[in-house]
C-alpha cells in the first residue's frame, strides 16, 4: 500500500517541528579523526539522487536486485516499483527529500544484513495493519530522523546524541550506516507493539527516535554494535 505523495513532506516537517530547541547545546573539540570522519558523512548528506547519473540509477539497481533476485527490472520508471513501497512508478521523486544517502542507506541494509531486509521488506513477522506502511518511503524517513537527530547539517553535533554517536563513528566508519539498519529494524518492532496502522507512521517514528536516544546515552556503548538493538539485527 502506498500513500500520497505529501506523506513524505509531511513526515520531515513535522519531526523537525517537534524536536526543534528541545536539547541543550554542548561546547567541544572534535578530534582530527572525528572531524575527518564527521565532514564526510555531511559531504554524503549534501548529495541530491539525480536520476540522470549513471551511479546514481546504478545503485538504484542494486537495490532491485538486492530486494527481487528473481524478478527482472523492466525499467527505471516502472509499476514494479511500488511492489518495494515506493510511491509512484518513478521512485527517484521520492529522493527529494532525503538525497542519495537515503538509497545508500536501503542498499547497505540490505546487502549487509539481507535477512533482516527481506524479513521487514515482506512484512514476514506479526499480526500486521491492513494500511501497512510502504517500506522503501518508510526507509527514506528513517535516514531524514537519523540525520535530524545527529545535527548533520551543524558543523558538529550540537546535542548528546549526536556527541555520542560522533565517538562511535570514529571507531566504525560504517557506524551511521549501521545505527540506520537498527533505527529500521526498531521501528518496525514499535509499529507492531503498537498495533500502528498506515496514519500513526509518524508517531511510530518519534517514539523510535527516543528509543534510539536512550540507547546512544548509555556508558557503556563504545562501538556501535553494542547498542542493544543491535540484536535486532541478524545476516
Amino acid at each position: 500500500m502506498v500513500g500520497p505523495r505529501s506523506w513524505i513532506g509531511g513526515l520531515f516537517n513535522r519531526l523537525g517541528n517537534k524536536r526543534r530547541g528541545s536539547d541543550k547545546c554542548l561546547d567541544y573539540t572534535l578530534s582530527p579523526l572525528q572531524e575527518e570522519r564527521w565532514k564526510r558523512l555531511q559531504e554524503r548528506v549534501q548529495v541530491p539522487f539525480d536520476e540522470t547519473r549513471p551511479d546514481h540509477q546504478e545503485a538504484l539497481r542494486a537495490l532491485w536486485r538486492a530486494a527481487f533476485p528473481d524478478v527482472d527490472l523492466k525499467g527505471m520508471i516502472s509499476e514494479q516499483w511500488k511492489d518495494m513501497g515506493w510511491q509512484g512508478p518513478n521512485p527517484s521523486t521520492d529522493f527529494r527529500g532525503c538525497g542519495f544517502i537515503s538509497l545508500q542507506n536501503l542498499l547497505f541494509f540490505a546487502r549487509t544484513y539481507p535477512s533482516s531486509f527481506h524479513r521487514l521488506l515482506f512484512k514476514q513477522e506479526g499480526e500486521r495493519a491492513t494500511w501497512e506502511y510502504p517500506f522503501a518511503v518508510a526507509g527514506i524517513n528513517v535516514s531524514f530522523m537519523l540525520i535530524q537527530m545527529l545535527d548533520l547539517y551543524s558543523a558538529k553535533p550540537k546535542c548528546l546524541p549526536g556527541l555520542n554517536f560522533i565517538n562511535l563513528l570514529s571507531e566504525d566508519e560504517e557506524a551511521f550506516d549501521v545505527l540506520y539498519c537498527m533505527a529500521f529494524e526498531m521501528m518496525d518492532a514499535q509499529w507492531l507493539a503498537m498495533h500502528a496502522s498506515y496514519m500513526e507512521f509518524n508517531e511510530v517514528l518519534q517514539t523510535t527516535r527516543t528509543q534510539l536516544e536512550r540507547e546512544l546515552a548509555l556508558e557503556d556503548v563504545r562501538r556501535i554494535r553494542d547498542l542493544p538493538a543491535y540484536n535486532l539485527l541478524y545476516q
